[in-house]
């Protein structure tokens, strides 16, 4: 990051908000991948009925991080909306297996997506537990 306005280092990233944080983005380009495999790989059926919710748990991931993010002076509110988070997070997981398992989501597409939230889930984890413990 180069020298600004906003700073360098981790100042540079509490300026910029949520959109700076590795959480955040990695949550997003999820979100965003998944609901083009849900439109583009799935089968007919599958589009209405695990697509869609596959879609809403992916997005949830990075909507109450966002949320909670927002609210992050206050401690309680911030570990809640982690909490939100992860649990789509799992969510979203468990739609993979599905999907997998159905025989509907090909095997290099689940491992990668599910690789990719298992990663999602460790940071905010790590994240949570750090906000409950005051250190961020």
């Amino acid at each position: 990051m180069s020298q600004g306005s906003k700073g360098t280092g981790e100042q540079g990233h509490k300026a910029r908000g949520y959109e700076g944080t590795a959480i955040y983005q990695l949550a997003k380009r999820l979100a965003v991948e998944i609901h083009r495999m849900t439109l583009e790989e799935l089968p007919k059926f599958e589009m209405y009925e695990e697509g869609n919710q596959i879609r809403r748990s992916s997005k949830s991931v990075v909507a109450n991080f966002v949320e909670g993010y927002g609210m992050k002076r206050y401690k309680g509110d911030l570990v809640r909306y982690l909490t939100y988070s992860l649990s789509s997070c799992d969510e979203t997981k468990a739609h993979l297996e599905m999907l997998h398992e159905t025989g509907s989501l090909a095997p290099q597409r689940f491992d990668y997506f599910y690789n990719q939230y298992r990663k999602l889930g460790a940071m905010l984890y790590n994240y949570r537990e750090a906000a409950a413990q005051g250190r961020v």
